[in-house]
């Protein structure tokens, strides 16, 4: 798509927006009975790439599907590549379950920290210690003239003025303030940024926000994953990231991250374990 001219990205677009309401999840129409639980939709996904199927083929050493090729890069997984797709690799299995589970764990309890940012930062200002606090049942009060729900004439980047309280402290204090236990919170988390911070209302990369360096240990993974997309003379050097978390029934959106300076050097996305068909999430 980058490179192309306005009708022929026109026509990709139109073709982009088809595959996406094409895979796009939806359910049953179920307002006659208010109580049935909604049941998805069928979808078919004999067209979506099933990388685990491409996987035990190469290991079984069967047939690859078409357009399918193994890129001989010195990694220590199996990478693939797709024809007229220049500059996508995929690698299935690229992390253990183990691993997996390490950068679940992160993502909940590191990643969202200060001075990472969240979409909670807009309404809430900076939350520290999220997980521990939904663990411990906390709840999150607005304090008195704070720039919150209590005093809502007042704005800034981000909010300023919630403070956690421990349950059983907030009956004492009435109903002046609003508040929300750090529980619904957890589970409201939907992204996270590392490293240099995304300013989502302006779609590009805000240096004068407060960040930290991207964690060594995921750099290096990123890395590793990064290597064969890149010329053999250079390293992969990461700045920033983004974490998603998905509820259940959540999906991602067809987008294109066009925001980088960059063009040249690859973008890295790596999928958690999920019980959600990847032809369901993007």
């Amino acid at each position: 798509m980058y490179g192309s001219d306005s009708a022929s990205e026109d026509l990709e677009r139109t073709a982009f927006r088809k595959a996406e309401k094409k895979y796009k999840l939806y359910y049953q129409d179920t307002y006659r009975s208010p109580k049935k639980k909604k049941q998805p939709k069928p979808v078919d996904l004999s067209e979506v790439l099933d990388f685990k199927s491409i996987l035990e083929s190469h290991d079984q050493n069967a047939e690859l599907p078409s357009g399918i090729a193994p890129v001989r890069c010195g990694l220590d997984r199996p990478v693939f590549s797709i024809e007229n797709r220049p500059g996508f690799y995929f690698i299935p299995g690229a992390l253990t379950i183990e691993q997996q589970c390490q950068w679940i764990k992160e993502s909940l309890t590191s990643f969202p920290q200060p001075p990472n940012r969240t979409n909670h930062n807009a309404f809430y200002g900076p939350i520290n210690d999220l997980f521990i606090a939904a663990k411990e049942r906390k709840i999150l009060v607005a304090k008195e003239n704070s720039n919150s729900e209590c005093n809502p004439s007042v704005s800034n980047r981000d909010a300023q003025g919630w403070k956690f309280f421990e349950e059983h402290e907030t009956s004492s204090k009435g109903n002046s303030c609003k508040s929300i236990s750090a529980s619904v919170l957890l589970r409201k988390l939907r992204w996270s940024t590392l490293g240099l911070q995304f300013e989502w209302s302006k779609r590009n990369y805000d240096v004068s926000l407060p960040h930290k360096k991207i964690p060594d240990t995921l750099c290096q993974l990123a890395k590793k994953l990064a290597a064969p997309a890149m010329p053999s003379s250079e390293d992969f050097q990461p700045e920033a990231a983004i974490v998603n978390y998905f509820g259940l029934g959540d999906m991602l959106g067809g987008h294109l991250d066009d925001m980088e300076a960059d063009w040249s050097k690859p973008i890295v996305s790596m999928r958690l374990q999920s019980n959600i068909p990847s032809g369901r999430k993007a």
